[in-house]
């Protein structure tokens, strides 16, 4: 996935979320429904986030300096941070501020049907960027269960794309039915519990985005099956073996590998720079985002000792 990887996802998110959380507030006005007025909140913590991630993909490709030798890449990982961290305070706490709130406040709707027409309106659209979300996630997540894509992809805006719209979608339903059981039974308690469930989830998606987002924020190694790919391709040619080997991703298209590897005795430099320039071109052949590679030669002193 490129630089500009899930930006089409992403995009279609920030349209939607804008014209749907300008909808709510209106419904919000409206109907006075707490439920309404959380999802609004929601929204525009969704819309702000997209533009976050936008902002992280585009300060991602700045230059190398001397004081961020390795780029910027991170830089995506830390505006997906950011966008967890908004989505709870935001999102999840104002939600269940506003849930409690009108649990003791017990203040009657208005106008509940046009929430209802809206909330319908908003499901749709949400709908569209899910299914976006989703069409650009299975260009990149292969074999993966979609658990196992949020927690091992290393491109971060994707997975916050699928859950915000999932955490979205299903917030618009508990919305849709707290508003529909308190018209239906005349009892705006209902709006109030829609609103805290709606609170719940957000903050439940917000807790797994920070620890993943936190993870990739502090480095990862490449995936086991990506590891043993490269070790398999460094330990070839004319090298014996790896001693030992690290890896981690300094952004998600770009992995530094740093290995220790064991060539035969008696080579002369010209070989030896042979050798590693060999074992680099194996390993960038077959893993792409390798693309900083350190290569350390040495004696493999085991079988000396042997």
């Amino acid at each position: 996935m490129s630089a500009g990887g899930g930006t089409k996802a992403i995009i279609a998110a920030l349209v939607a979320n804008a014209g749907i959380a300008l909808a709510k507030f209106v419904g919000f006005l409206i109907t006075g429904s707490s439920s309404m007025l959380a999802e609004a909140v929601h929204s525009v913590a969704d819309t702000s986030n997209q533009g976050l991630l936008l902002l992280g993909q585009k300060t991602s490709q700045r230059k190398a300096t001397l004081n961020h030798p390795f780029g910027f890449g991170r830089d995506r990982y830390f505006y997906s941070f950011v966008v967890a961290l908004l989505l709870f305070s935001l999102g999840a706490v104002f939600a269940l501020y506003e849930g409690i709130h009108k649990l003791e406040a017990h203040e009657p709707l208005s106008s509940p049907w046009v929430a209802v027409g809206i909330l319908v309106v908003a499901i749709a659209l949400e709908s569209y960027s899910f299914k976006t979300a989703i069409g650009e996630s299975k260009l990149i997540k292969g074999d993966a269960t979609w658990w196992g894509f949020i927690r091992q992809s290393k491109v971060p805006e994707l997975p916050v794309v699928l859950l915000e719209d999932a955490g979205a979608l299903f917030g618009l339903v508990l919305a849709l039915l707290g508003v529909g059981l308190s018209t239906l039974t005349g009892d705006p308690v209902w709006d109030a519990i829609g609103t805290i469930c709606i609170g719940v989830l957000l903050g439940v998606i917000a807790v797994i985005l920070i620890i993943e987002m936190k993870s990739l924020l502090i480095g990862e190694g490449a995936a086991p099956a990506e590891l043993d790919v490269i070790v398999d391709e460094l330990a070839a040619g004319k090298v014996q073996r790896v001693i030992h080997i690290r890896t981690q991703y300094l952004g998600p298209e770009e992995l530094l590998v740093a290995a220790k590897i064991a060539l035969n005795p008696g080579m002369t430099v010209a070989e030896v720079a042979e050798a590693i320039d060999a074992a680099e071109l194996r390993v960038r052949n077959k893993v792409p985002a390798a693309r900083l590679i350190y290569l350390e030669p040495d004696l493999d002193r085991s079988l000396t000792k042997s």
